[in-house]
């Protein structure tokens, strides 16, 4: 029995196949169209007022806390991860040396005082002095002008008037001398009182310093924050300078971003940041601001530069660091460590802002009050001591 293929049926299943083909081929290209337009959408309404980087840490201050004068550890204060506030004594040096030195200083003012006194005693008495020397020389002069007019009758005799003039001269000459004591004296007095007076301002220049050294044996934080790399020891022998832990004021922190040249044409200072953490992830936000962007690329600051002027030079895009800042609230509330990872997003759409900053800073960004006091204190000591010592009615 012999079966036949017909030729229509073999042209319908080509066509049915076909058919299915173009249809597939139209949905992918259809697919891709739609695709095109929506990413080509997307970038003309989104994608080209954005410009993100993973390549961005955390940075902050870090205060080195070291001693400003040497001395032996006999006490800490704070341990790492504390919370500490400014002023707080964070290490104590052995304060026996610094206290003698302070007392030594602190008799060596009262008692200049008191030769600072004899000195403006010494002054009224001069002038007491100078005034019974000219009426001895007033004297000393009549008595020789009576003897002159009788040596001619020969009443007095030549002896007698010589001597009259040679005690008028030693009674100008004890004028004279009183007079350049006097000024001598004077010197050093005039037109101060007691507590600007030269020796005095010495001598209480020195007990401010020994004040001073007594009061930094006691090492105080300079701000806010919290402690870190604790690296001193009880007993250890420090010298100023010497790097004893770290604080890390928390609040203060902010993001370094680095972004390739390519991605700095449209950044400017005051656009809209919003940047993912590593430790929170993407359930917690953060909202900044870009206040500076960098003035070199890192290679250009690294310590070995990169030497681009070689027959072998291959072309790498350099990254430049931005500056962002943190929103102080949303800081409290999820607090950030220095050095984690963030996602950064910055938005373009503002293109008001300058590139480079405008201004200088109208005040200090940064100040501490931590050792104000110390030198209030001296001053207020100085002025005591000095009264303690000035007469009464002085």
């Amino acid at each position: 029995m012999t079966t036949e293929i017909n030729p229509n049926a073999k042209d319908a299943a080509a066509q049915t196949r076909n058919g299915k083909r173009k249809r597939a081929l139209l949905i992918v290209a259809a697919a891709v169209v739609v695709g095109g337009i929506a990413w080509l959408a997307w970038h003309l309404l989104v994608g080209r007022w954005h410009e993100d980087t993973d390549d961005a840490y955390v940075q902050g201050n870090v205060v080195a806390i070291t001693p400003q004068a040497a001395g032996t550890v006999v006490s800490i204060g704070a341990e790492d991860g504390m919370k500490v506030t400014a002023g707080r004594v964070l290490v104590q040096l052995d304060p026996n040396d610094a206290r003698v030195a302070y007392e030594q200083a602190a008799a060596n003012l009262a008692n200049t005082v008191r030769q600072v006194r004899g000195l403006y005693s010494a002054v009224e008495a001069g002038q007491a002095d100078i005034s019974a020397r000219r009426v001895a020389v007033q004297k000393a002069r009549q008595d020789v002008a009576r003897r002159e007019g009788l040596v001619a009758t020969g009443a007095v005799s030549a002896e007698e008037l010589a001597h009259a003039r040679d005690e008028l001269a030693a009674a100008q000459a004890a004028l004279s001398a009183s007079n350049e004591n006097l000024a001598r004296n004077r010197a050093l007095v005039d037109a101060t009182t007691v507590i600007d007076q030269p020796q005095v301002a010495a001598a209480a220049s020195q007990l401010r310093q020994a004040y001073l050294n007594l009061q930094r044996m006691a090492i105080v934080a300079p701000v806010s924050g919290y402690v870190a790399k604790r690296s001193v020891q009880l007993g250890q022998r420090v010298q100023p300078g010497m790097a004893l832990m770290t604080i890390v004021p928390l609040e203060q922190v902010w993001v370094e971003a680095n972004f390739k040249e390519t991605q700095l044409a449209k950044m400017r200072i005051g656009q809209p940041v919003e940047l993912h953490s590593d430790l929170y992830g993407d359930d917690i936000e953060f909202d900044g601001k870009l206040v500076s962007l960098g003035l070199g690329t890192g290679s250009a600051f690294s310590l070995l530069p990169a030497q681009n002027a070689s027959g072998n030079w291959i072309k790498i895009v350099q990254r430049v660091p931005v500056r962002i800042e943190l929103d102080p609230k949303q800081l409290a509330e999820h607090p950030l460590r220095i050095g984690l990872s963030m996602s950064v997003d910055v938005s373009l759409h503002d293109q008001e802002g300058p590139v480079l900053a405008s201004a200088p800073p109208a005040k200090p960004l940064l100040t501490t009050q931590a050792y104000a006091k110390q030198l209030a204190d001296a001053n207020a000591l100085i002025e005591k001591l000095v009264r303690q010592n000035l007469p009464r009615g002085r």
